[in-house]
């Protein structure tokens, strides 16, 4: 490996381990800000929106790895683009949401409370967890690093599966309360 890759690898790393906190964070921050639209009470059709862009990012991330390991590397790549493409949108709608709407409560009850909640909290911890790993997965790859991007992608994707597909789920446990 050349000096060059090797200062390149240290100065993503560097913004790998910036964006995997500030993310969560500013997330965290920006739910305790509430901005009120003149005229709009809630912005109510984001939820659907982007639960869909879960939906797609899962879809995405299957054929994705069903490209790779057909060897279509190009495709694979695009794919892994638009999937990372989606969930810089859906956060984004999902924090313009939260800062517009107060949040809904869940209304079920007995055992469906616990998994909604069970559901719920391993998807936001993991939501959380899969930042880096996307980032160090899709440097490893910008890098031609291989071997190495294989590697962690066997840990990435079914941790970004499992968040796409449970914000798919939490939504439609709780938007019957909306």
């Amino acid at each position: 490996m050349n000096k060059a890759l090797t200062q390149k690898e240290k100065m993503y790393n560097k913004w790998i381990v910036v964006l995997s906190i500030l993310i969560p964070v500013a997330v965290a921050v920006l739910f305790t800000i509430k901005i009120e639209i003149p005229g709009v009470e809630r912005l109510g059709f984001l939820p659907p929106i982007y639960a869909t862009i879960n939906a797609f990012t899962a879809v995405i991330l299957v054929l994705a790895v069903v490209q790779i390991k057909k060897g279509n590397r190009k495709a694979h790549e695009n794919l892994m683009k638009t999937a990372i493409s989606l969930s810089v949108l859906f956060l984004l709608m999902y924090v313009v949401y939260h800062m517009t709407s107060t949040s809904t409560p869940y209304g079920g009850e007995g055992a469906i409370r616990i998994i909604y909640f069970i559901i719920l909290v391993s998807h936001i911890l993991l939501s959380i967890a899969v930042i880096p790993l996307v980032l160090i997965t899709y440097v490893r790859a910008l890098s031609k690093r291989f071997d190495k991007h294989k590697k962690i992608a066997k840990i990435t994707f079914p941790i970004w599966l499992y968040v796409a597909i449970t914000g798919v789920i939490v939504y439609i446990m709780i938007s019957p309360y909306y």
